[in-house]
């Protein structure tokens, strides 16, 4: 999944206004946010195997440090707590640490049985949505135009780069993912960790983004 999980860090803005948008995209990216890192230090493995699933040409061999259930609820807890600790606020670090483990929640919907319950050979589970692409798009799609349409709802630009600026994001995305099904394969696994550090940028940018809205009255 990947617009998905931006759509559940645009929603999340809604239950913890006066926390950076930024701060949720980094939590529900969290796990894919640290992967690339593990993988080039080559303590977790993937393999390009084309039609491993309708969706993804990668086969996810090996990581239980990022992916596992286990390592996701640590995760969650060390990023609430480190949020609890920088901003003194309860709520937004109990939605911070929802927002992490949102992401195994997600993909264990999508993933074929590839996602360890605990590390480092627990049993592998997933539903397997990426076996069906029309119904993959569907649910990335009606999760990103949630949070979009939430976000946008409960914020208001404060000048034209708050508005353009998540216009601009609620386009890009989808393209992004677009090129991602349609594209071709990468050409090694090394070229799939630098392309996946790339994703810091769109952290910057919903960051930038929030910097221009604030939460409307009403939900303050």
């Amino acid at each position: 999944m990947f617009i998905g999980h931006f759509g559940a860090g645009l929603t999340a803005k809604r239950f913890t206004p006066y926390t950076s948008l930024g701060t949720l995209v980094v939590a529900v990216q969290l796990l894919d946010l640290l992967w690339p890192t593990f993988l080039m230090l080559g303590i977790e493995r993937v393999r390009i195997d084309p039609g491993n699933t309708r969706v993804t040409p990668l086969a996810f061999d090996y990581y239980p440090w990022t992916h596992s259930l286990a390592m996701a609820v640590v995760w969650a807890g060390l990023a609430g707590a480190a949020y609890a600790m920088l901003r003194r606020h309860s709520r937004g670090a109990w939605i911070v640490g929802a927002a992490v483990l949102s992401h195994w929640v997600l993909d264990f919907v999508t993933h074929r049985p590839d996602l360890p319950l605990w590390p480092p050979e627990g049993p592998r589970v997933g539903l397997g949505l990426w076996n069906s692409l029309a119904g993959t798009v569907a649910a990335e799609t009606l999760l990103f135009g949630t949070g979009v349409w939430l976000y946008a709802t409960h914020t208001e630009a404060t000048d034209r780069v708050g508005r353009y600026a998540l216009m601009a994001f609620a386009v890009t995305l989808p393209l992004i993912y677009v090129a991602n099904l349609t594209g071709p394969l990468p050409p090694t696994t090394g070229a799939i960790a630098i392309a996946a550090q790339a994703q810091w940028l769109l952290v910057l940018w919903a960051m930038w983004i929030d910097r221009h809205r604030v939460a409307i009255r009403q939900w303050r």
